[in-house]
């Protein structure tokens, strides 16, 4: 019996992950309406959900970030080291699987990135070596980096332009729900993980892993690839509003190539990459910083720092939806009116967590007003504006180059604030008997300019595209 050669494995990966066949077309009217119902209610639901759920094995290393410095296993530089390599894989990843993602069935897409991640972060829970440690999230990274291509690619081959802002709106909220999970929940495990068990951080990484390999089977089980696998008329013939999404195959692949390059020449994508990349950074800084700023400055502990971090994800599901629909229904599917607004609600509460009064209600209630203004621009600049703007047939490079750019800004960030936290590390010695213990003391005055400086930065970018334009 011959062994597979190399090309037999090769041509078996590329078969996996390939848009499937059209099958026959279904005659029945009803039938149809009927399929593309259940279909678009379960595909909605399930990319949200197990998005969310993705997100706990990508925000892991940020709950843990305290724990990890309180033992010395690892710098304030370092952690920002590491922290900085999962933003630049998935930088890397979001990019050429955007470009991927585009050509292939997205549901096995999607399913293998998460359970790699899901890998990856049990293999950070037995790392205690930097490179080994950045050599683990930086793969992490570009798996997490299967799943907003596919989403994306999901909701334009199943939803109308017409209705893709409320829709893109709903998937948003995954952001916001993985968030509160891993801030809320991750956090409570760290404060108090089952005893004999384990490291109270090793548990910020195992319970993740597992979330993760639930939601890879439950994607694997309930997502779908484009309609015509299934016998159904494209969105655009069912829905008649004559956006155009071009199916993959051989014969076309080189003229989605083509189009896909054309994305590169749309000037009003580089504003958009640009504004999304100066929003991530202060988003990333809140996320990755927030909860380690409210302990150090604020005096709170581990588990109430990182549940002010939960009431700002919490918000976030509202700022998501409450996006989509004022953008769809006020202002006609245009994305720049709803940003000026909702670029305001994030800023002007930002100012208030950093310079405002040491009150623990002043702080909850500008955290949830945050984190409904940020989820909301989150929803616009990190892919719905720039869908409206590129071809639908290739929504998935659109969303791989702004990727990009929004990723390169927040690792930028983690490194950036990571040393600027560093430099200004004081040491303190108290004598207490024969022991001389020292004590480290973080001045965070600069990184703080530096995340509130880029939100500025980046809702004059979002503002000055008011005139784009949406394209079929």
């Amino acid at each position: 019996m011959n062994r597979p050669t190399e090309n037999d494995w090769v041509s078996s990966i590329f078969k996996f992950f390939a848009a499937g066949p059209d099958a026959p077309p279904i005659q029945d009217a009803a039938e149809v309406d009927r399929l593309y119902h259940y279909h678009r209610r379960n595909i909605i639901f399930i990319m949200t959900l197990c998005y969310g759920l993705g997100y706990v094995c990508r925000l892991a290393f940020n709950v843990v970030k305290k724990p990890i410095m309180d033992a010395g296993i690892f710098t304030p530089e370092e952690v920002g080291f590491i922290g900085s390599m999962l933003l630049y894989g998935y930088a890397a990843g979001k990019f050429s699987n955007g470009f991927l993602a585009d050509y292939t069935n997205v549901k096995r897409f999607f399913a293998v990135g998460i359970l790699m991640s899901a890998l990856l972060n049990f293999g950070m829970s037995l790392s205690t070596v930097v490179g080994v440690s950045a050599m683990l999230w930086v793969l992490n990274g570009w798996f997490q980096g299967f799943g907003a291509p596919s989403c994306v690619v999901a909701l334009a081959s199943w939803f109308s332009n017409h209705e893709r802002g409320r829709y893109y709106g709903i998937w948003s909220t995954a952001h916001s729900i993985g968030e509160g999970l891993t801030y809320l929940g991750i956090a409570f495990l760290i404060a108090m993980p089952p005893k004999g068990l384990g490291l109270p951080w090793q548990w910020g990484f195992w319970t993740p892993a597992a979330i993760c390999v639930l939601a890879a089977f439950l994607l694997y089980r309930y997502m779908q690839d484009r309609p015509q696998t299934l016998g159904l008329p494209s969105i655009a013939e069912w829905k008649n509003d004559g956006q155009t999404v071009v199916r993959p195959t051989s014969h076309n692949a080189a003229k989605i190539w083509r189009d896909q390059l054309k994305v590169l020449a749309i000037p009003s994508m580089w504003v958009i990459a640009l504004a999304s990349s100066s929003m991530y950074i202060t988003r990333y800084a809140v996320n990755s910083w927030g909860n380690v700023y409210l302990q150090e400055i604020r005096g709170f502990d581990l588990f109430d720092a990182n549940l002010f971090i939960f009431l700002n994800t919490a918000a976030g599901i509202l700022g998501c939806v409450a996006f989509g629909y004022m953008s769809d229904k006020l202002f006609d599917a245009r994305r720049p009116p709803t940003n000026l607004i909702f670029g305001l609600i994030e800023l002007i509460p930002l100012i208030i967590i950093f310079y405002g009064p040491t009150n623990s209600i002043v702080l909850a209630v500008a955290l949830v007003i945050y984190g409904f203004g940020l989820s909301g621009l989150l929803a616009s600049l990190g892919g719905l504006f720039a869908i409206d703007i590129a071809p639908k047939r290739v929504a998935g490079a659109a969303m791989g180059f702004i990727g990009i750019f929004s990723y390169l800004g927040a690792g930028t960030q983690d490194y950036i604030s990571g040393r600027l936290i560093y430099d200004s590390e004081i040491r303190v010695v108290f004598s207490v008997g024969e022991y001389s213990p020292t004590v480290y003391f973080y001045d965070y005055t600069v990184p703080i300019v530096f995340w509130v400086g880029a939100s500025v930065v980046s809702l004059v970018l979002a503002t000055s595209l008011w005139r784009a334009k949406s394209r079929d």
